[in-house]
């Protein structure tokens, strides 16, 4: 592990900058994160769970998800998956239409409001992230982005294969 002090102190560090001693400062950090996530979440015109905003997410990201997929992507028991849903067609966010090739298949996919909702999220949890970011000092936001990077690169080279469809 390294530490970034600054220009020319990329150095690997003693015990306190291990994988485990890095890994505690992380855990506390995105704990911190997720509660300004939630917060941000909170403040939307419309207070959706965790679970409704993910699957909002999951549809816009792959639309056409049926049922089954869906709730792969969450984790989550089928039942679950048609409460959850049901729930976000009921309040105008997805819409449910027969596959055009499967007649026994359901596609979901999001709505204008739908869409908006994540919109609306997307945005606070973004202004809300940026406040904190500005407290930082612009090298210090550079050395966080620089990391970020570098995590994400690793962790997608340890995901195997069929997890990592860009490989």
């Amino acid at each position: 592990m390294t530490h970034l002090d600054g220009p020319g102190e990329d150095q690997a560090k003693g015990p306190g900058y291990g994988p485990e001693a890095v890994a505690l400062e992380i855990a506390d950090a995105v704990g911190r994160l997720a509660d300004l996530w939630s917060v941000a979440a909170q403040d939307a015109a419309l207070r959706l769970s965790s679970h409704q905003f993910r699957a909002l997410r999951a549809l816009e990201v792959t639309p056409g998800l049926n049922l089954t997929s869906l709730a792969e992507r969450l984790d989550i028991g089928l039942p679950t998956a048609s409460r959850l849903c049901d729930r976000l067609e009921a309040a105008g966010l997805l819409e449910r239409a027969s596959h055009p090739h499967k007649r026994r298949e359901v596609q979901l996919s999001l709505t204008p409001p739908g869409r908006h909702v994540i919109g609306d999220v997307v945005g606070r949890r973004v202004q809300a992230l940026a406040a904190a970011l500005r407290g930082m000092e612009p090298g210090d936001r550079v050395a966080l982005s620089r990391g970020l990077k570098a995590f994400l690169s690793a962790q997608d080279a340890a995901l195997p294969r069929s997890e990592n469809p860009d490989r």
